[in-house]
């Protein structure tokens, strides 16, 4: 075998010059073997700074950039205290000694974390692994366990609680090493009940350590995991300042890794589709991810798309967390074997997973939680290759209104606490995150079909026109846009009383603005929006037959019913419908004033509760309730 000086040296900028054979204390044989048998030589900063740690018994809170090889930074320390551990499990018993949980927020990224320590775990002797996740029968997760026995469990919170709800031959009094991958998405609202379940069953002797790329900096966040004087673990990215011409030229700490270049392009929203399409032909052979705000979407986009002559011979794949699990990982594994391709998704495939080939990640519409900007375009560029990302955002739009009411607070919006003002700030909000943009501009040199957006709006038109589920789904996801809209966090960013519906619905390639209560509430604009002339929505039929057949039946029986049913009386008026005739009788101008002051109202109000949630006064869901966001989708 070589001397270490007679080895190559490292080529890789994202990782160091520190070999896995180097660290300290040392890693036993079976490990580097799996190590060099996977291709893994030579440690990335995370790697070197944690594995030594978790290895030394101690606990550790890292932060570290996407893709920067956080999954072997736990699964390796994790192998290697369970082949040193004082009682290793016996086969053949009748309770199941748990020696090791690795809990991570989605079911792709357990799968992910499950494959990745296969080669490990294999190495040790009598050690069994688990992956529980959901998407399939709890039943058949306790009958393997029964059967095959679980010492490492890998896998969601909910379904690992479930698990532990309904099984009882789960023995943890020797665990020896608690994993929380994606932990300020684990800490959030929706998984504290179940984590705090999970861990309060859990020894308070063990290791833990918790992993993610926008670590939450809270000691109480830190506590509730049960770390004891953790080690804290951060590691950046180098990447160079934006403006050549400033004096911040010099390297500067970033939260995405050193090869991604990230880009904004600013355009209307009934310009988007067009501008989207003239992307994807432009890196036609190449590997593309596109994330949209719901599920509604990326179902509407899947299947308008293919409707594009332009676009014909490209592989398009949808996924989304409404999906039957069978579905996502078959939609997963589709994507992740071609060498180009496009995946049209919502943020279940945001974080961890490591898709390889990546080229370029498009956001379509930004994600409602800035954190998970982050974990979106660390899909590309991962492990020191190149990659690109591009964020669409509506133009600048400023009233002097929102100006007036907000200068007052500038020092706090430049230090990212709370930002008035639309999209355009959304830049400078990242930038102060650490995370630089470059703006593109519009492309004037597409296709026909693609810069010529009457053309476009024609032909998704047409497909609604000739196939009543193509409407529908524009329909749903239009709506389903609007309502997730109102959920953003950076709310003083994205105001949705501002959305331009008009333009927003021929982006959408509507026939018709459907009746929706914000926008006749709150008179969004409409402007822009050329409806179909004569057409009747409830005649379009449905491409499939079967379908088609089933709607008329239920349109018949519809009509029965109301034929049968008494015709309600006219109600009689009430206060509410005088002050209603009060409030039309009013001039354009009072109608106005009334409603600008209402706003002022509103956005002070819910200004006072955001400052609330952020001291901790108030927690998540009593915040979703006082500002009517709890039920939306």
């Amino acid at each position: 075998m070589a001397s270490k000086e007679s080895q190559p040296p490292n080529t890789n900028r994202a990782l160091t010059n520190t070999r896995f054979s180097d660290l300290q204390p040392p890693l036993s044989e079976p490990v580097l073997q799996a190590l060099t048998d996977s291709g893994f030589e030579f440690c990335t900063p995370v790697q070197a700074a944690t594995i030594p740690l978790i290895c030394s018994f101690k606990d550790v809170a890292v932060d570290a950039a996407t893709g920067s090889g956080k999954t072997l930074a736990f699964v390796v320390p994790l192998v290697e205290l369970l082949r040193r551990t004082s009682c290793p499990p016996k086969p053949h018993q009748h309770r199941q000694q748990v020696m090791g949980i690795i809990i991570s927020p989605t079911r792709e990224l357990s799968s992910q974390i499950y494959h990745v320590a296969q080669p490990f775990v294999s190495t040790l002797s009598n050690v069994s692994s688990m992956l529980l996740v959901g998407g399939a029968e709890v039943k058949g997760d306790i009958k393997k366990i029964e059967e095959e026995g679980a010492n490492l469990l890998i896998g969601t919170p909910g379904r690992l609680h479930d698990i532990m709800e309904r099984m009882d031959i789960l023995d943890f009094r020797n665990l020896e090493i608690l994993i929380l991958d994606e932990a300020d998405r684990l800490l959030d609202m929706g998984f504290q009940k179940q984590i705090n379940s999970i861990i309060s069953r859990l020894p308070k002797l063990r290791r833990t350590g918790l992993f993610s790329a926008t670590q939450t900096e809270a000691v109480e966040e830190l506590s509730k995991a049960g770390l004891r004087n953790p080690v804290r673990v951060e590691v950046r990215a180098e990447t160079k300042s934006l403006n050549e011409s400033s004096l911040s030229k010099q390297l500067a700490s970033s939260k995405t890794p050193s090869g991604l270049h990230l880009e904004y392009l600013q355009c209307e929203a009934d310009k988007k589709p067009s501008q989207l399409v003239d992307l994807l032909i432009k890196n036609k052979s190449k590997k593309i991810i596109i994330y949209f705000m719901t599920c509604a979407c990326v179902d509407y986009w899947g299947v308008v798309l293919p409707w594009l002559a332009v676009l014909k011979g490209f592989s398009l794949i949808p996924l989304h967390g409404k999906m039957k699990q069978t579905a996502r990982e078959k939609a997963l594994a589709s994507f992740t074997s071609l060498s180009s391709g496009i995946l049209l998704c919502t943020d279940v495939a945001a974080r961890g997973l490591d898709i390889p080939g990546v080229d370029c990640v498009i956001q379509y519409d930004p994600p409602q939680d800035p954190n998970v900007f982050v974990h979106r375009v660390g899909r590309t560029a991962r492990m020191g290759r190149e990659g690109s990302s591009i964020v669409f955002l509506l133009p600048k739009v400023v009233k002097s209104l929102i100006l007036s009411q907000f200068l007052n607070d500038i020092d706090k919006i430049l230090k990212g606490q709370d930002l008035a003002g639309i999209e355009e700030a959304y830049i400078e909000f990242l930038r102060i995150r650490r995370v630089p943009l470059e703006e593109r501009k519009c492309s004037d040199e597409a296709p026909d079909i693609v810069s010529d957006v009457r053309i476009f709006l024609i032909t998704i038109r047409s497909a609604a026109k000739k196939d009543r589920d193509v409407m529908e789904k524009g329909l749903r996801s239009f709506v389903s846009y609007i309502r997730a809209y109102k959920e953003h966090h950076c709310s003083y960013i994205f105001r949705w009383k501002e959305l331009e519906v008009g333009k927003l619905g021929m982006g959408f390639g509507l026939l018709q603005l459907p009746l929706l209560s914000e926008v006749k509430r709150y008179s969004l604009s409409t402007a822009g929006f050329a409806p179909v002339e004569n057409i009747i929505l409830e005649e379009i039929k449905y491409k499939d037959k079967s379908r088609e057949k089933q709607r008329k039946k239920n349109l018949q029986a519809k009509k029965a019913r109301q034929q049968e049913e008494p015709k309600p009386r006219k109600p009689k008026a009430t206060a509410n419908t005088a002050a209603a005739s009060a409030t039309r009788k009013k001039t354009a101008k009072q109608r106005r004033t009334t409603q600008t002051m209402e706003d002022e109202d509103e956005m002070a109000r819910e200004y006072s509760l955001l400052k609330k949630l952020k001291k901790g006064a108030i927690d998540e869901s009593e915040f979703a309730k006082l500002t009517g966001t709890e039920d939306l989708l």
